[in-house]
């Protein structure tokens, strides 16, 4: 066990190449980790340590160091990164890093660059009064829902390690702190430009806007206004990722705009859920009073924190102010008919539908409009369609998602009259149904059972147990069948919390 820090010891390799440490002082602050106490490795991801091009080995033997912020690697150039940003409609100026410290970058083998952070690893010049520890639930659930979302194939942040500091953290009550390492291709939010532009910091949101340009969107360089044009692509990327999070049933608990990356990643998954019985107004987050992030508002809300977006690089967009706002808007305008595209595409995949033709987006909502009123589970309800889709005797099965059965009986006619006109055979559609529809999501009762199995007991056994099963959401998996079942009325989650 390490207590002290220790800094560049040979042998714990990241072939580390920093870049946003270049950037002027002011987008950020230095800041070394806190040590702990006694750090164990809960998990290691092994296989995205070896796609970073990291040394599996030396994480295996130094891990827990590393991991608490105990060891801080040769290379590493730790820091806290500033932004603003809306939180929940209101405007602060200075967020920041209050409780996470960027190790720094590495390429990996695919050639991409990616962001090593640490959360929880004590405080920084942000942490507004805070500790700048996490505690191990929140640590767990950022685990387990963000590998889960990349099985899924949906942009996430992923997770590379995960450890426990042998010290407690206070807030409601004591717990065991924990810590940990999150893997992005960047960490800059559209709350990061908000932080240059309530300053009048115009050459602050150029160079940041340069940077992003030049770190993931290198073509538009070449475009004729190269700032209205990354506006665009956030905006398109936003539009697809959030249409993909309603295709899974996930509510994203806190959309502020310093939770929306400008790499079009799923970030911050503090109070996030995914919808048991479907309702469009779900909501799970413990501080969201007023249902501002449910379910059927991420769309809007994704609209509102571009348009955020848009209003810093005006200065970019267009000297002239007038034509500046007009351009901007023109990209928000389209935001929602690119989102509309991408969600309806998606439905209609689920549904069996290789084409489009009118009338299929009434036969979506009809059947959304019907598992709201029957209460039907969403995940069971689609991944039962997709098996009725290539065997008819599967009815019986698909039904019996309703409150009452024979209440699918006309839609069903609806659908099978829309598929009589569909080119793909039954097991064509079949085989591509069970590709876009899960049959494993990660259960808000079945994380808090494995938070609570940690907290109460060290026992990481039900963690393990999400992590192979969420690895392979879309096969059949028989002997994990238990966790494709919603939970009991004795075992639903109603509320869920941030990891602050």
């Amino acid at each position: 066990m390490t207590s002290a820090l220790q800094t560049n010891r040979p042998g714990a390799a990241f072939p580390f190449d920093n870049s946003y440490v270049g950037l002027p002082r002011r987008f950020f602050a230095p800041q070394v980790p806190t040590p702990v106490a006694e750090p164990w490795l809960i998990k290691l991801n092994e296989p995205l340590a070896a796609e970073l091009g990291l040394d599996v080995a030396a994480l295996r033997r130094d891990g827990a160091a590393i991991f608490s912020g105990n060891l801080v690697p040769e290379g590493a150039e730790p820091l806290a990164m500033a932004y603003a940003g809306h939180q929940f409609g209101g405007f602060s100026p200075q967020l920041g890093d209050g409780r996470a410290i960027l190790l720094g970058e590495v390429v990996g083998r695919s050639g991409r660059r990616f962001d090593i952070q640490l959360k929880g690893a004590g405080p920084t010049p942000f942490s507004r009064r805070g500790d700048g520890r996490a505690a191990i639930g929140p640590v767990l659930r950022e685990y387990i829902v963000s590998e889960a979302m990349f099985a899924l194939g949906i942009p996430a942040t992923r997770a590379l390690a995960a450890v426990t500091t042998g010290e407690p953290v206070y807030r409601e009550e004591v717990l065991p702190g924990a810590v940990f390492t999150r893997v992005a291709a960047s960490h800059i939010r559209v709350g990061t430009f908000q932080f240059f532009a309530a300053r009048g910091d115009t050459d602050g949101v150029r160079a940041l806007a340069d940077y992003v340009i030049d770190r993931h969107y290198p073509a538009l360089k070449e475009a004729d206004n190269p700032y209205l044009a990354l506006f665009s692509a956030v905006s398109e990327l936003q539009a697809s990722l959030i249409a993909r999070w309603l295709h899974v049933g996930f509510i994203h608990g806190v959309m502020n705009t310093d939770n929306m990356t400008v790499s079009g990643e799923t970030i911050d998954f503090g109070p996030c859920a995914f919808v048991d019985a479907y309702d469009p107004a779900t909501v799970f987050s413990s501080i969201d009073q007023h249902g501002r992030y449910a379910y059927a508002n991420q769309p809007g809300i994704g609209q509102w924190n571009l348009a955020r977006l848009g209003e810093t690089l005006l200065p970019l967009i267009d000297e002239e102010p007038d034509g500046a706002v007009d351009k901007a808007n023109g990209v928000i305008r389209s935001y929602g008919e690119r989102f509309q595209t991408h969600w309806l595409a998606g439905m209609l995949g689920k549904i069996g539908l290789a084409g489009e033709e009118d009338g299929d987006l009434e036969l979506v909502q009809a059947l959304l409009s019907l598992m709201q009123a029957q209460g039907a589970d969403f995940t069971l309800t689609f991944r039962r369609l997709s098996d009725l889709a290539g065997d008819e005797t599967a009815e019986p099965s698909f039904a019996a998602s309703f409150r009452e059965p024979e209440a699918c009986a006309p839609w069903l006619a609806q659908w099978h009259g829309r598929l009589s006109r569909d080119p793909q055979t039954a097991a064509e559609r079949s085989m591509a149904m069970r590709s876009v529809n899960p049959a494993f999501i990660p259960r808000n009762h079945r994380i808090e059972q494995a938070i609570e199995a940690a907290v109460e007991n060290g026992d990481f056994s039900l963690f393990e147990a999400l992590l192979t099963v969420l690895a392979k959401p879309y096969e059949d998996q028989p002997g994990f069948a238990a966790y494709m079942e919603p939970p009991k009325p004795s075992e639903r989650v109603l509320a869920t919390f941030c990891g602050t």
